[in-house]
């Protein structure tokens, strides 16, 4: 179940391992149901290939606009953006960095990475635990 606490993670252009086709008809469904709901999630974050779903000519622009004005935070990834030349075709969203996707993923209860291998769900405990573990100085064993 989606709440304010989650936040999902597009690291691809599209959803799910299928053809680039098919991946993209998904993501179209996938954000068309989830605008649908009552609760919608926190933030969708977006780096890698996941940014050009942000930029003109995606498959997605409308869905996202739609959670965009009720309130959903879009986060595209400046690093990726310029990259892949993209800087200039963002429609949607806000341009941050690295460490605002970071910030987003420890912030929450739940982080859902829609990736091409499969739905992976993360408890954020665990990624704030990694995040702000101290540094060991020597591991002894």
């Amino acid at each position: 179940m989606l709440d304010k606490g989650t936040v999902l993670v597009f690291a691809c252009y599209g959803l799910g391992e299928a053809p680039a086709e098919l991946q993209q008809q998904l993501a179209v469904k996938f954000l068309s149901l989830i605008d649908n709901e009552a609760t919608l999630p926190a933030k969708i974050l977006f780096y890698t290939d996941g940014v050009k779903l942000a930029c003109d000519g995606s498959p997605v622009i409308d869905q996202l606009r739609a959670l965009q004005a009720r309130g959903v935070e879009l986060i595209l990834c400046s690093t990726c953006l310029d990259y892949y030349g993209l800087t200039d075709r963002v429609a949607v969203g806000i341009v941050g960095g690295m460490p605002d996707i970071i910030e987003a993923m420890s912030m929450a209860n739940k982080v859902i990475s829609l990736c091409r291998n499969a739905m992976c769900s993360f408890s954020a405990r665990v990624i704030r635990a990694v995040h702000i573990s101290p540094k060991r100085s020597s591991m002894r064993g």
